[in-house]
């Protein structure tokens, strides 16, 4: 009969977080649309104009 590998002491509450120190989640890093001048993701078209790469893409 195969052995599992079982820890051999209970990890730490202070161990176990430290190791979810990168764990945490970060905003999405938002550019100016140089168009209306609204908050937008870099490389996407702006929601509020419809503007990409200064042209209009969609109508809104």
């Amino acid at each position: 009969m195969a052995k599992h590998p079982v820890p051999k002491k209970k990890t730490s509450k202070s161990k176990r977080d430290m190791r979810r120190s990168h764990h945490a989640l970060t905003p999405p890093t938002l550019g100016e649309c140089p168009h209306c001048h609204q908050r937008k993701l870099s490389h996407h078209i702006c929601p509020n104009c419809g503007y990409y790469n200064g042209r209009q893409v969609l109508a809104v």
